[in-house]
């Protein structure tokens, strides 16, 4: 297939295409590099610098490649900078969302796969969270995503387009080649790792009282090549439909540490916090519904070969892309 991949020079964008070109498939990335990394950028992928607020930009890149689907990763994704700046959310994740969906119509194309959110459902009623689920994002982060699930439908009635928009849960790991490398860096596993890298002396953990067996947060970890594969998978799907990716075990910050400092063979001493508000406790995803649709399954269960994979692009690359 051709493949249009928007934020494709990002982490999970990086892999994607990696594993995308690996199957076959003709790749053109899409990417504003404000998130990205040019050397991210997978050398036999086409690659258009662009910003999807920039309509003519998006419908000529779109347009000029003709693709048979499109892979939308590309969008703000910082929970608290949302709460600061929600503007910045509605403009890139909704109205820079449209803008490409616009540019689908003009070119014909009417197959794409969205990068949504476990946020979209905010705090949940009910562990493991499944498609069922009642929406309530707590954050304009969420809230976009949520807005852009719903302009997605009436793009399917109008346009006759094929949808599929895939909730995240915990994305980590690294490929061999492509890692986690942001500009501020929010995840678990990669600001864990930067203390045996040297540059964090200690490790904060955001409240230890919480109701999980040893007071700290549980979440659902799945290695960003598993999410590849459920992308590559979502491609057959020829009916629209939403799905929760993780695995559906449940790992807590001290757990995730403790495997850190047995894979590491340092001591990564740890902080306690305040809790930050609105954290919930337990985040974990029921994926049963993707696993029977489209017989997709996660081939790395264990939290430890998540974090393996990321302390060995992590030493490779101590500095991320930037040497």
């Amino acid at each position: 297939m051709r493949i249009f991949v928007t934020g494709g020079a990002g982490y999970i964008g990086s892999v994607f295409v990696e594993e995308a070109i690996k199957a076959g498939h003709e790749i053109c990335i899409f990417d504003d590099l404000s998130e990205g990394n040019k050397a991210a950028i997978h050398p036999q992928a086409k690659f258009v610098l662009g910003d999807l607020l920039n309509y003519p930009v998006i419908e000529n890149a779109v347009v000029d490649f003709n693709p048979d689907a499109v892979i939308h990763f590309a969008g703000k994704a910082l929970v608290g900078e949302s709460m600061t700046q929600p503007h910045l959310y509605y403009q890139t994740n909704v109205m820079g969302g449209t803008n490409l969906l616009q540019a689908m119509v003009k070119s014909g194309c009417k197959k794409i796969v969205f990068s949504s959110t476990c946020a979209t459902y905010g705090m949940p009623e009910k562990i493991p969270i499944d498609e069922r689920c009642p929406q309530k994002p707590i954050n304009p982060y969420g809230h976009s995503k949520l807005i852009f699930e719903q302009i997605l439908k009436w793009y399917e009635q109008i346009h006759g387009f094929t949808y599929v928009a895939l909730r995240y849960f915990n994305a980590a790991g690294a490929s061999a080649t492509y890692g986690e490398c942001r500009r501020i860096e929010t995840h678990l596993i990669p600001n864990l790792l930067k203390v045996p890298l040297g540059k964090m002396d200690t490790f904060q953990v955001f409240g230890n009282k919480y109701t999980t067996p040893d007071g700290t947060c549980i979440r659902d970890y799945i290695h960003v090549i598993d999410l590849a594969s459920a992308h590559l998978a979502a491609l057959n799907r020829t009916a629209s439909a939403h799905y929760n990716l993780g695995t559906g075990e449940g790992f807590s910050v001290l757990q995730v540490i403790e495997v850190a400092r047995k894979i590491t063979g340092h001591p990564i001493p740890v902080k306690i916090m305040e809790p930050r508000p609105g954290d919930p406790p337990r985040l974990v995803a029921s994926a049963h519904r993707i696993k029977m649709d489209l017989g997709w399954k996660p081939n790395f269960v264990k939290v430890s070969d998540i974090v393996q994979s990321a302390w060995d692009w992590h030493k490779k690359n101590p500095n991320g892309y930037t040497n």
